[in-house]
């Protein structure tokens, strides 16, 4: 016989055949079902006693709560939503996992949307995606994170948020971020460093505030060693990496071409080590590469990029840890701001001679 209960084993496997209900795990569990919705919500003042016996209630039935009847039975939907815009895959990805992770913790559903307008339709956009779903909360990623607009219209909602990455806007919504100024001029000394000078850097996408506080880290670290900033050696991209190709061909294409490119992501370095290898200049005996976030195709090109490692997956599951709180307090936490660090990997190297970049560039023209 279980404890606190009238039930015998073959009934525990008769109902654990079937569809088990939270009437079933209250009776298994001899407490009532006021009880088991408060463990499983797992709000406090339940003796540990009492949590340990419902919960192994709900194992040996394999009970798992319906989103509706946990609806029904509070004030929550039990459903958080991501929105983002992002047109890279490979940090969307370690977002969306992130965010999922604390979700599932928190016993939460995790809704995905991605935003394709613009102005006025981005936001509208997303009150339709939360009008539609009955969101408890939200959690908005860069760049949607830096519109004042959407802030404002999710205000008028008083629906909870979290952001990442955002901008300088004053809000009390929790947010997530690191500093990508200091990460940029970080890997940019490193490259100074190895006695590169002329150092090439590709913008991420325009209006991003994340593209404009790597370059001025990019420019502080060129400053600080009394480096004259170059204009020629900056390309506006786009974070993808038909971008990085492209401004990399131009980058390479000049008469005193950069001994080192610094890419704002790693999407757009993946394609500058293909201009590199499209027109016979080696990595990084020739050319240093180095990128911005550690996202998967870091590891997967060769050479392997050197670059700042964004800690994307954990953003995401602060944020998505910090909206949870909000929900369960009432109050804002306040922010939290995470470290980046420096990877060095194969794709970067010593600063060649002048007299061997200047051999390779007139070879170049001959061939031309």
């Amino acid at each position: 016989m279980i404890r606190g209960a009238g039930l015998t084993t073959s009934t525990i496997h008769t109902m654990s055949t079937q569809r088990a209900s939270i009437h079933d795990v209250a009776k298994a569990a001899g407490v009532a079902i006021k009880t088991v919705s408060r463990v499983l919500n797992n709000e406090p003042n339940v003796r540990e006693e009492t949590r340990a016996r419902v919960l192994a209630a709900v194992k040996r039935l394999n009970y798992h709560p319906s989103l509706s009847a946990r609806s029904l039975a509070g004030r929550r939907s039990w459903l958080i939503g991501l929105v983002y815009e992002i047109p890279s895959a490979n940090y969307t990805i370690e977002v969306q996992r992130g965010a999922l992770a604390r979700c599932r913790e928190g016993k939460f559903m995790l809704l995905l949307h991605e935003v394709a307008g613009r102005g006025a339709e981005l936001t509208q956009e997303v009150l339709a995606f939360v009008g539609q779903t009955r969101l408890d909360g939200l959690i908005v990623t860069a760049p949607l994170s830096e519109s004042a607009e959407l802030i404002a219209a999710l205000d008028a909602l008083a629906l909870p948020f979290a952001r990442i990455a955002p901008n300088d806007i004053k809000h009390r919504s929790p947010y997530v971020d690191m500093d990508d100024t200091a990460a940029a001029r970080e890997m940019t000394e490193y490259l100074i460093g190895l006695g590169h000078r002329r150092i090439g850097f590709i913008i991420g996408r325009p209006g991003h505030y994340a593209s404009g506080q790597r370059l001025q880290g990019y420019k502080a670290a060129l400053k600080a060693h009394r480096i004259a900033y170059t204009p020629e050696y900056v390309r506006q991209g786009d974070f993808l990496f038909d971008s990085g190709l492209d401004t990399a061909r131009q980058l390479l294409a000049l008469p005193k071409r950069p001994t080192a490119i610094f890419a704002g992501n790693d999407d757009m370095a993946a394609g500058v080590l293909m201009a590199a290898h499209e027109m016979g200049i080696a990595v990084p005996e020739q050319l240093s590469v180095a990128g911005f976030d550690d996202a998967a195709i870091a590891r997967a090109v060769w050479p392997p990029l050197t670059t700042i490692r964004q800690p994307t997956y954990e953003l995401a599951y602060t944020a998505a840890d910090l909206l949870l709180q909000q929900l369960q307090s009432g109050v804002p936490p306040k922010p939290a701001r995470l470290a980046h660090r420096l990877i060095v990997r194969a794709s970067t190297g010593i600063a060649p001679p002048a007299a061997a970049t200047a051999g390779a560039a007139l070879r170049r023209r001959r061939l031309d």
